[in-house]
């Protein structure tokens, strides 16, 4: 959605009206990743700089959400563990005791 859905204008980006402070940076692109850009920006209406700012943004809030899986996983597990329904922690031990072990020297 365009910055002029909001009544602001298309050449007035949203953000400035909701007091961000931005700052400009480079970003370097292939030739190809540019084009696939440009053609989003077409098909879109929105400019280069908002559909970046909303891939990296999705991108990182992505990340976070798979940090929060995990520990909320791990979390889960910890407090309780999934059951041995195979008995593959049993038969692991026995498959350890079996083993021909080397004793220390003494």
């Amino acid at each position: 959605m365009g910055s002029h859905a909001f009544g602001l204008g298309p050449a007035t980006p949203i953000w400035q009206h909701l007091g961000v402070a931005l700052t400009q940076t480079l970003v370097q692109l292939s030739e190809e990743l540019l084009a696939q850009l440009d053609t989003r920006v077409a098909r879109e209406g929105r400019s280069r700089s908002e559909l970046i700012c909303e891939a990296l943004a999705g991108y990182l809030s992505f990340e976070d959400r798979e940090a929060e899986i995990d520990r909320l996983m791990i979390e889960g597990y910890t407090r309780r563990p999934q059951e041995d329904r195979l008995g593959a922690d049993a038969a692991a031990r026995a498959m350890v005791a079996g083993e021909p072990w080397e004793q220390p020297a003494r």
